[in-house]
Protein backbone atom coordinates (compact mmCIF):
# COMPACT_ATOMS: atom_id res chain seq x y z
CA UNK A 1 0.00 0.00 0.00
CA UNK A 2 1.43 3.34 -1.03
CA UNK A 3 0.35 5.83 1.62
CA UNK A 4 2.30 8.86 0.44
CA UNK A 5 -0.13 10.20 -2.10
CA UNK A 6 -0.61 12.95 -4.60
CA UNK A 7 -3.26 14.74 -2.55
CA UNK A 8 -4.55 16.98 -5.34
CA UNK A 9 -4.95 14.03 -7.70
CA UNK A 10 -6.94 12.15 -5.08
CA UNK A 11 -9.06 15.24 -4.40
CA UNK A 12 -9.93 15.59 -8.08
CA UNK A 13 -10.71 11.88 -8.31
CA UNK A 14 -12.98 12.20 -5.26
CA UNK A 15 -14.82 15.16 -6.79
CA UNK A 16 -15.38 13.20 -9.99
CA UNK A 17 -16.50 10.17 -7.95
CA UNK A 18 -19.13 12.26 -6.14
CA UNK A 19 -20.35 14.00 -9.30
CA UNK A 20 -20.84 10.68 -11.10
CA UNK A 21 -22.80 9.46 -8.09
CA UNK A 22 -25.12 12.45 -8.41
CA UNK A 23 -24.19 14.25 -5.19
CA UNK A 24 -25.37 17.84 -4.82
CA UNK A 25 -22.77 20.60 -5.18
CA UNK A 26 -23.08 21.72 -1.55
CA UNK A 27 -22.59 18.09 -0.46
CA UNK A 28 -19.50 17.81 -2.64
CA UNK A 29 -18.11 21.05 -1.20
CA UNK A 30 -18.71 19.78 2.35
CA UNK A 31 -16.97 16.46 1.67
CA UNK A 32 -14.01 18.11 -0.05
CA UNK A 33 -13.66 20.47 2.93
CA UNK A 34 -13.48 17.43 5.22
CA UNK A 35 -10.76 15.85 3.08
CA UNK A 36 -8.70 19.03 2.90
CA UNK A 37 -8.96 19.38 6.65
CA UNK A 38 -7.90 15.79 7.21
CA UNK A 39 -4.87 16.18 4.96
CA UNK A 40 -3.90 19.39 6.72
CA UNK A 41 -3.24 17.16 9.73
CA UNK A 42 -2.23 13.83 8.18
CA UNK A 43 -0.56 13.10 4.87
CA UNK A 44 -1.35 9.38 4.77
CA UNK A 45 -4.64 7.53 5.07
CA UNK A 46 -4.36 4.70 7.57
CA UNK A 47 -6.67 3.25 10.19
CA UNK A 48 -4.49 4.74 12.92
CA UNK A 49 -4.60 8.23 11.42
CA UNK A 50 -8.33 8.02 10.76
CA UNK A 51 -8.96 7.10 14.38
CA UNK A 52 -6.64 9.87 15.57
CA UNK A 53 -8.50 12.33 13.36
CA UNK A 54 -11.81 11.39 14.96
CA UNK A 55 -10.33 12.01 18.41
CA UNK A 56 -9.01 15.39 17.25
CA UNK A 57 -12.45 16.33 15.89
CA UNK A 58 -14.20 15.35 19.12
CA UNK A 59 -11.82 17.58 21.08
CA UNK A 60 -12.47 20.61 18.89
CA UNK A 61 -16.02 20.41 17.50
CA UNK A 62 -19.61 19.69 18.45
CA UNK A 63 -21.02 16.23 17.60
CA UNK A 64 -22.95 17.40 14.53
CA UNK A 65 -19.83 18.89 12.97
CA UNK A 66 -17.79 15.84 13.93
CA UNK A 67 -20.26 13.55 12.19
CA UNK A 68 -20.33 15.74 9.07
CA UNK A 69 -16.53 15.52 8.82
CA UNK A 70 -16.55 11.78 9.51
CA UNK A 71 -19.14 11.10 6.83
CA UNK A 72 -17.12 13.02 4.28
CA UNK A 73 -13.94 11.12 5.16
CA UNK A 74 -15.77 7.78 4.98
CA UNK A 75 -16.93 8.60 1.46
CA UNK A 76 -13.37 9.58 0.58
CA UNK A 77 -12.10 6.21 1.78
CA UNK A 78 -14.78 4.42 -0.26
CA UNK A 79 -13.72 6.35 -3.38
CA UNK A 80 -10.03 5.56 -2.86
CA UNK A 81 -10.75 1.89 -2.21
CA UNK A 82 -12.71 1.77 -5.46
CA UNK A 83 -9.78 3.39 -7.25
CA UNK A 84 -7.40 0.87 -5.68
CA UNK A 85 -9.63 -1.95 -6.89
CA UNK A 86 -9.48 -0.62 -10.44
CA UNK A 87 -5.72 -0.31 -10.09
CA UNK A 88 -5.38 -3.95 -9.08
CA UNK A 89 -7.49 -5.01 -12.07
CA UNK A 90 -5.27 -2.96 -14.36
CA UNK A 91 -2.14 -4.48 -12.86
CA UNK A 92 -3.51 -7.89 -13.73
CA UNK A 93 -3.99 -6.74 -17.32
CA UNK A 94 -0.49 -5.29 -17.45
CA UNK A 95 -1.95 -1.81 -17.96
CA UNK A 96 -2.01 1.38 -15.96
CA UNK A 97 -4.97 3.70 -15.41
CA UNK A 98 -4.05 5.92 -18.32
CA UNK A 99 -3.85 3.02 -20.76
CA UNK A 100 -7.26 1.63 -19.87
CA UNK A 101 -8.93 5.02 -19.68
CA UNK A 102 -9.85 4.65 -15.98
CA UNK A 103 -9.84 7.90 -14.03
CA UNK A 104 -7.61 6.59 -11.25
CA UNK A 105 -5.40 9.02 -9.36
CA UNK A 106 -1.71 8.26 -9.93
CA UNK A 107 -1.24 7.51 -6.27
CA UNK A 108 -4.43 5.89 -4.93
CA UNK A 109 -4.65 4.86 -1.29
CA UNK A 110 -6.01 1.49 -0.27
CA UNK A 111 -6.64 0.08 3.17
CA UNK A 112 -6.03 -3.60 3.75
CA UNK A 113 -9.76 -4.09 4.32
CA UNK A 114 -12.84 -1.86 4.08
CA UNK A 115 -12.84 0.57 6.98
CA UNK A 116 -15.43 3.05 8.17
CA UNK A 117 -15.11 5.53 11.01
CA UNK A 118 -18.09 5.19 13.34
CA UNK A 119 -20.08 8.36 13.91
CA UNK A 120 -20.38 10.06 17.27
CA UNK A 121 -23.55 9.20 19.13
CA UNK A 122 -25.20 12.05 20.94
CA UNK A 123 -28.60 12.59 22.47
CA UNK A 124 -30.87 14.84 20.49
CA UNK A 125 -32.25 17.77 22.46
CA UNK A 126 -35.92 17.25 23.33
CA UNK A 127 -36.69 20.71 21.94
CA UNK A 128 -35.72 23.16 19.20
CA UNK A 129 -34.63 26.70 19.99
CA UNK A 130 -33.91 29.73 17.83
CA UNK A 131 -36.78 29.11 15.41
CA UNK A 132 -38.36 32.19 13.92
CA UNK A 133 -41.70 32.82 15.60
CA UNK A 134 -44.91 32.80 13.61
CA UNK A 135 -45.29 36.48 14.36
CA UNK A 136 -41.79 37.40 13.13
CA UNK A 137 -42.22 35.20 10.06
CA UNK A 138 -45.42 37.02 9.10
CA UNK A 139 -43.81 40.37 9.86
CA UNK A 140 -40.78 39.62 7.69
CA UNK A 141 -42.99 38.62 4.75
CA UNK A 142 -45.16 41.70 5.18
CA UNK A 143 -42.21 44.11 5.36
CA UNK A 144 -40.47 42.62 2.33
CA UNK A 145 -43.62 42.84 0.24
CA UNK A 146 -44.35 46.36 1.45
CA UNK A 147 -40.86 47.48 0.45
CA UNK A 148 -41.14 45.84 -2.97
CA UNK A 149 -38.28 43.45 -2.22
CA UNK A 150 -40.02 40.64 -4.04
CA UNK A 151 -36.99 38.45 -4.66
CA UNK A 152 -36.36 38.01 -0.94
CA UNK A 153 -40.07 37.92 -0.22
CA UNK A 154 -40.31 34.82 -2.39
CA UNK A 155 -37.16 33.29 -0.88
CA UNK A 156 -38.75 33.56 2.56
CA UNK A 157 -42.16 32.45 1.30
CA UNK A 158 -40.88 29.34 -0.46
CA UNK A 159 -38.72 28.32 2.49
CA UNK A 160 -41.56 28.82 4.95
CA UNK A 161 -44.42 27.45 2.83
CA UNK A 162 -42.75 24.33 1.44
CA UNK A 163 -40.28 23.07 4.07
CA UNK A 164 -37.58 23.00 1.39
CA UNK A 165 -33.92 22.97 2.36
CA UNK A 166 -31.93 25.90 1.01
CA UNK A 167 -30.01 23.52 -1.28
CA UNK A 168 -33.38 22.46 -2.70
CA UNK A 169 -34.74 25.99 -2.95
CA UNK A 170 -32.04 27.07 -5.41
CA UNK A 171 -33.06 24.22 -7.75
CA UNK A 172 -36.59 25.54 -8.28
CA UNK A 173 -37.35 26.42 -11.90
CA UNK A 174 -40.20 28.30 -13.55
CA UNK A 175 -41.36 24.97 -14.97
CA UNK A 176 -41.82 23.66 -11.42
CA UNK A 177 -43.97 26.68 -10.49
CA UNK A 178 -46.16 26.04 -13.52
CA UNK A 179 -46.97 22.47 -12.39
CA UNK A 180 -47.00 23.26 -8.67
CA UNK A 181 -44.34 20.84 -7.46
CA UNK A 182 -40.74 19.69 -7.81
CA UNK A 183 -39.45 16.11 -7.66
CA UNK A 184 -36.06 15.38 -6.12
CA UNK A 185 -34.27 12.07 -6.49
CA UNK A 186 -32.06 10.69 -3.72
CA UNK A 187 -29.00 8.48 -4.16
CA UNK A 188 -31.08 5.40 -3.49
CA UNK A 189 -33.54 6.26 -6.25
CA UNK A 190 -36.23 7.50 -3.86
CA UNK A 191 -38.38 10.41 -4.95
CA UNK A 192 -39.30 13.32 -2.70
CA UNK A 193 -41.94 15.67 -4.01
CA UNK A 194 -42.00 19.26 -2.78
CA UNK A 195 -45.42 20.83 -3.22
CA UNK A 196 -45.95 24.54 -3.87
CA UNK A 197 -49.23 25.99 -2.51
CA UNK A 198 -51.60 27.23 -5.23
CA UNK A 199 -51.74 30.81 -3.91
CA UNK A 200 -47.95 31.02 -3.76
CA UNK A 201 -47.63 29.69 -7.33
CA UNK A 202 -50.08 32.34 -8.55
CA UNK A 203 -48.05 35.11 -6.91
CA UNK A 204 -44.78 33.76 -8.23
CA UNK A 205 -46.03 33.29 -11.80
CA UNK A 206 -47.22 36.90 -11.89
CA UNK A 207 -43.81 38.08 -10.67
CA UNK A 208 -41.98 35.88 -13.17
CA UNK A 209 -44.17 37.23 -15.98
CA UNK A 210 -43.16 40.80 -15.06
CA UNK A 211 -39.52 39.73 -15.28
CA UNK A 212 -40.07 37.92 -18.57
CA UNK A 213 -39.04 34.55 -17.12
CA UNK A 214 -40.79 31.49 -18.55
CA UNK A 215 -38.17 28.83 -17.92
CA UNK A 216 -35.03 28.12 -15.94
CA UNK A 217 -34.00 28.82 -12.36
CA UNK A 218 -36.01 31.48 -10.54
CA UNK A 219 -33.60 32.34 -7.72
CA UNK A 220 -30.63 33.81 -9.55
CA UNK A 221 -28.08 36.57 -8.97
CA UNK A 222 -27.47 39.61 -11.15
CA UNK A 223 -25.36 37.54 -13.52
CA UNK A 224 -28.24 35.11 -14.04
CA UNK A 225 -26.53 32.28 -12.13
CA UNK A 226 -28.13 30.32 -9.30
CA UNK A 227 -27.75 32.15 -6.03
CA UNK A 228 -25.69 30.16 -3.55
CA UNK A 229 -27.02 28.81 -0.23
CA UNK A 230 -24.29 30.82 1.50
CA UNK A 231 -25.46 33.98 -0.26
CA UNK A 232 -29.01 33.36 0.92
CA UNK A 233 -27.90 32.75 4.50
CA UNK A 234 -25.85 35.94 4.73
CA UNK A 235 -28.54 38.15 3.16
CA UNK A 236 -31.22 36.79 5.50
CA UNK A 237 -29.11 38.02 8.44
CA UNK A 238 -28.91 41.47 6.84
CA UNK A 239 -32.68 41.54 6.39
CA UNK A 240 -33.27 40.41 9.97
CA UNK A 241 -31.21 43.27 11.35
CA UNK A 242 -32.87 45.73 8.98
CA UNK A 243 -36.34 44.76 10.20
CA UNK A 244 -35.24 44.42 13.83
CA UNK A 245 -35.83 40.69 14.06
CA UNK A 246 -33.37 38.57 16.04
CA UNK A 247 -30.72 37.38 13.52
CA UNK A 248 -30.32 34.21 15.58
CA UNK A 249 -33.75 33.09 14.40
CA UNK A 250 -33.39 34.10 10.74
CA UNK A 251 -31.51 31.48 8.74
CA UNK A 252 -32.68 29.12 5.97
CA UNK A 253 -33.34 26.06 8.11
CA UNK A 254 -35.33 28.17 10.59
CA UNK A 255 -38.05 28.57 7.96
CA UNK A 256 -38.07 24.82 7.39
CA UNK A 257 -38.68 24.40 11.11
CA UNK A 258 -41.42 27.06 10.99
CA UNK A 259 -43.12 25.16 8.15
CA UNK A 260 -43.17 22.00 10.26
CA UNK A 261 -44.52 23.76 13.35
CA UNK A 262 -47.20 25.58 11.34
CA UNK A 263 -48.19 22.38 9.52
CA UNK A 264 -48.70 20.44 12.75
CA UNK A 265 -50.73 23.27 14.28
CA UNK A 266 -53.12 23.09 11.31
CA UNK A 267 -53.04 19.37 10.51
CA UNK A 268 -51.64 17.06 13.14
CA UNK A 269 -50.38 14.23 10.92
CA UNK A 270 -46.75 13.60 11.79
CA UNK A 271 -46.41 10.74 9.30
CA UNK A 272 -47.41 12.98 6.40
CA UNK A 273 -45.10 15.72 7.68
CA UNK A 274 -42.19 13.27 7.76
CA UNK A 275 -42.83 12.47 4.08
CA UNK A 276 -43.09 16.14 3.14
CA UNK A 277 -39.87 16.97 5.01
CA UNK A 278 -38.00 14.06 3.45
CA UNK A 279 -37.12 12.51 6.81
CA UNK A 280 -35.85 8.93 6.74
CA UNK A 281 -37.32 8.27 10.18
CA UNK A 282 -40.46 9.61 11.80
CA UNK A 283 -38.43 9.94 15.01
CA UNK A 284 -36.61 12.88 13.42
CA UNK A 285 -39.95 14.60 12.87
CA UNK A 286 -41.21 14.08 16.42
CA UNK A 287 -39.14 16.98 17.71
CA UNK A 288 -41.65 19.35 16.10
CA UNK A 289 -44.28 18.08 18.54
CA UNK A 290 -42.33 19.54 21.44
CA UNK A 291 -42.13 23.06 22.78
CA UNK A 292 -38.99 25.18 22.78
CA UNK A 293 -37.13 25.59 26.06
CA UNK A 294 -38.51 29.16 26.34
CA UNK A 295 -42.05 27.87 25.80
CA UNK A 296 -41.47 25.16 28.38
CA UNK A 297 -40.23 27.78 30.88
CA UNK A 298 -43.29 30.01 30.37
CA UNK A 299 -45.60 27.02 30.78
CA UNK A 300 -43.88 25.85 33.96
CA UNK A 301 -44.00 29.34 35.47
CA UNK A 302 -47.71 29.50 34.67
CA UNK A 303 -48.93 26.11 35.88
CA UNK A 304 -46.56 25.14 38.69
CA UNK A 305 -47.87 27.13 41.64
CA UNK A 306 -47.46 24.56 44.42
Amino acid sequence: MNNTCDFQANLEYFRDFLQKRGSAENTIDSYLTSVRHYHSLYQDVTVEYLQAYKVWLMEHYKPNTVNTRIYGINQYVIALQEAAGKGRENDGDGMDGGECGCDIPPCSISLLSPYKLPSVKHQQKPFLNNIISKRDYERLKRCLKRDGNMFWYFVVRFLGATGARVSELVQIKAEHIQIGCMDLYSKGGKVRRIYFPEKLCGEMLSWLALRGIRSGFVFTNRQGNQITPRGISSQLKVLARHYRISPDTVYPHSFRHRFAKNFLSKFNDISLLADLMGHESIETTRIYLTRSSDEQRVLIDKIVTW
